[in-house]
């Protein structure tokens, strides 16, 4: 009997531990979310850039198109900012409630960590990724986008459940294909920022949230 309740203290202190120490409120529907997201954002990308050169294969439409009217880089860009707010938000509400519900601060000291390290290669590769639409470096910015996302994912699960480190690893091996076949950016960036992420907050949902 001792070593039962024993046992239930040292599983209450370690959970205590991880609360403290851990951003735990991150919602695994806030992922799922994102990833429909994203499968829109390139479906709508894929009928402004499509080309007979193959199913995929959109580097030479665009390329082309930008170059005679840049009206449709300026389209994508509306699309992948959209899909990004469109998850920031969802992430925001969806984590404060889950956060609520828990009874930890969405704003604290491990939640200001987790934020710096995912935003600084977040950001980092936002500015990098700018620099390469300007250069007209266009096959760039899929796989770059996958990287340092991917980047930021790692360094963000020291300060929340280990799981996100995985789909980080998996962005950034995502990322190195996509450079090695120039001209797929948008179908890696649907498996990506779609596929995948439908897969882990699936996963982290019925893993956590439930």
């Amino acid at each position: 009997m001792k070593e039962d309740q024993l046992q239930d203290e040292l599983t209450s202190i370690r959970a205590l531990m991880e609360r403290s120490s851990k951003f735990i409120s991150l919602s695994g529907l806030s992922g799922v979310l994102a990833g429909i997201y994203a499968l829109i954002g390139a479906v709508i990308a894929y009928k402004m850039v499509y080309t007979h050169n193959g199913l995929f294969y959109t580097r030479d439409y665009v390329v082309a198109s930008t170059e005679s009217d840049p009206s449709t880089l300026y389209n994508l860009i509306i699309v992948a900012l959209s899909v990004l707010i469109l998850s920031i938000v969802s992430g925001i509400i969806l984590t404060r409630r889950k956060a609520k519900k828990n009874g930890q601060p969405v704003w604290g000291k491990t939640s200001k960590s987790l934020l710096f390290y995912m935003a600084t290669p977040l950001l980092t590769g936002g500015a990098l990724i700018i620099i390469f639409i300007i250069r007209g470096y266009l096959g760039i910015v899929a796989p770059a986008s996958l990287i340092f996302y991917g980047l930021a994912l790692i360094g963000a699960s020291n300060f929340t459940f280990g799981d996100v480190k995985y789909l980080g690893i998996f962005e950034i091996i995502l990322g190195l294909i996509a450079a090695l076949l120039p001209g797929y950016g948008l179908l890696f960036w649907a498996i990506g920022f779609g596929i995948l992420h439908i897969i882990y907050g699936s996963i982290m949902y019925f893993k956590y949230d439930r």
